[in-house]
């Protein structure tokens, strides 16, 4: 288990490519239960998410357990998520699909997002979506609800591995996420997903062009010696959004 930081190339490759993209290169490797769907952004306008994982588990509430917070309160697993988890990560909440409660609102999210934390992840719901659907930070969530955490969830771990929509979660991996959903991508193999994620969004962008001119798909996609000949010079004149046909 790691908290250390993802390179500046690593977050720029994988904020260059698509989680469509991503998700290719983790089929190449064998990985195909890496994806999360059924997760939608609160503010659509924010939508790019990148970082390592801090993961927060919740489980059912219980009434004689779980009460309206007071300053006396002892510390929480939700409270040590919301003060510890490092700038440039995401926080993973994961509820068991519990959707019955919301397991941040505006105020919390809002202190994660002025520590640096580069957003959150849950396969719960949240509540005052209205407020963090404006907030220029991304949030993934199944659903909105308007009863706080406590009226249905009981916080118990941090930084343990999780299950967020039948994918499994482990500190430290990388979540990268788009509209399409999010990647989970194993620490240890961040950076050449991330480098080879951005090679093959670039390339195909040129196959974008290629086929926007007419030309037909075999031969271009995957793409055959001339193709990639032409990639390259595409490549050494500055990657132009036309190109000679």
């Amino acid at each position: 288990m790691t908290t250390a930081a993802l390179s500046a190339e690593t977050v720029k490759n994988f904020l260059y490519a698509s989680t469509a993209t991503i998700s290719m290169q983790m089929l190449k490797r064998g990985f195909r239960n890496c994806a999360i769907g059924g997760i939608k952004p609160l503010n659509p306008k924010a939508t790019r998410l990148v970082g390592p994982a801090y993961t927060l588990r919740y489980i059912p509430g219980r009434e004689d357990l779980d009460k309206p917070p007071t300053p006396a309160d002892p510390p929480s697993a939700q409270r040590k998520a919301i003060e510890e988890t490092p700038a440039g990560h995401v926080l993973v909440v994961a509820t068991e699909g519990n959707t019955r409660s919301g397991t941040l609102g505006d105020i919390l999210a809002l202190r994660l997002k002025v520590r640096g934390v580069a957003g959150v992840l849950s396969d719960g719901a949240m509540r005052d979506t209205p407020v963090i659907g404006k907030m220029d930070w991304p949030v993934y969530s199944t659903a909105a609800a308007a009863p706080p955490s406590m009226a249905n969830l009981h916080p118990v771990e941090v930084q343990t591995p999780v299950g967020i929509c039948g994918v499994p979660v482990y500190p430290g991996d990388v979540i990268v996420a788009d509209e399409d959903g999010a990647i989970v991508v194993p620490r240890h193999l961040a950076d050449e997903v991330a480098r080879d994620s951005f090679e093959q969004e670039r390339l195909e962008k040129f196959v974008a062009i290629r086929i926007g001119q007419g030309r037909e798909i075999p031969g271009v996609y995957p793409p055959n010696d001339q193709t990639k000949a032409d990639y390259a010079a595409w490549i050494k004149a500055g990657e132009p959004a036309e190109w000679p046909k």
